[in-house]
Formats: C-alpha cells, structure tokens, sequence
C-alpha cells in the first residue's frame, strides 16, 4: 500500500467571476474534511464579497498581488509573501491590480460552501 499520493487531476472548481480554482486536495477532490489546498489565479478587477469562514485559511502569493480587507484593515500581499487568517475573521479577498493575481490557498479544517459564510452582495 502506497504512503503518499500524487494529484495529477486537481478537481476544477466552477466559477462565474473568471477566477481559476483547481483544488488538489479537500472535499471536492478527494472527501478530505481535514485540509483543502487549492491553486488560484485570479484575474484583474476580480472579487468576492465579504464572508467569516469557520476555517483558517492560509494564502501564499506566487504572481502578482493580493488584497485583503480584514475587518476594516487593507492588507496588500505581493508575491514571495503569505498570511494566516483566523477562523471567524470577516474578510474579503481582491484583485483590484492590473496583473493577474496567481496564489495557494490551504484551508484548515478544508474549505466548504457551508462554512465559508459569504455576505449577499
């Protein structure tokens, strides 16, 4: 029996604001609950609407910058840097820049629409 596994097909998550998702780990990928590891590229002018997930979630920039409104804080991240944001911290996630935004998302315990708590637009 193998210890590791190799994820050749990373699950690509549906979108409709232009942002690539592919998890290669985590509940759409695999059923693990435990941890969700995605990559990201998110193109200029993209966004979400505010929400409070009851996860961590971790995010290290690989291309481009990214902003985060953390409770009434703008945090601006650029590639090489990387920040932990507690559960139950409201936040919203931007690319308000002119290059596309490239990024690995780790969520723990792993991403789920249940537990994301996006705020109505």
């Amino acid at each position: 029996m193998k210890k590791y596994t190799i994820q050749k097909a990373p699950f690509i998550v549906p979108t409709t604001d232009g942002k690539l998702i592919k998890e290669h780990f985590g509940n759409a990928t695999d059923r693990n609950s435990d941890i969700s590891i995605a990559h990201m590229i998110a193109p200029s002018g993209w966004s979400e609407p505010f929400q409070t997930p009851e996860f961590d979630e971790y995010t290290f920039i690989v291309k481009g910058k990214k902003q985060f409104i953390i409770d009434d804080e703008i945090v601006i991240l650029e590639a090489g840097q990387s920040i932990k944001i507690d559960k139950n911290t409201r936040v919203q996630y931007s690319n308000p820049f002119d290059e596309v935004c490239e990024y690995l998302a780790i969520c723990l315990p792993a991403f789920s629409i249940n537990l994301v708590n996006r705020e109505d637009e």
